[in-house]
């Protein structure tokens, strides 16, 4: 069986990728925590997000489209997912 189709990232996701060395070379010394903050307020701040909303949809109908030949092929929806098993916390440790 085929493995499940990753998620697609979103338009934001997409757009800082590709800002991310700009917004590197802007601020020499910027950490990685920092890339993304600044990367948030320079996306609020865009006029025009349509290039990227446009990529983020297509992208979406691709992983649908896959999803659907997936799980017609015998995939689960919850396939690559752990199931916590009673008993477990968060981090897989029994809670005795």
């Amino acid at each position: 069986m085929a493995e499940k189709p990753k998620r697609p990232l979103s338009a934001y996701m997409l757009w800082l990728n590709s800002a991310r060395e700009q917004i590197k070379k802007e601020n020499p010394g910027i950490k990685v925590t920092e890339i993304a903050k600044k990367g948030g307020e320079l996306w609020r701040g865009m006029k025009d997000k349509s290039e990227w909303e446009y990529k983020a949809a297509k992208m979406k109908d691709e992983y649908n489209k896959q999803m659907q030949d997936f799980e017609r092929n015998g995939g689960s929806k919850d396939a690559g997912t752990k199931k916590k098993k009673d008993g477990e916390n968060l981090f897989g440790y029994r809670l005795e």
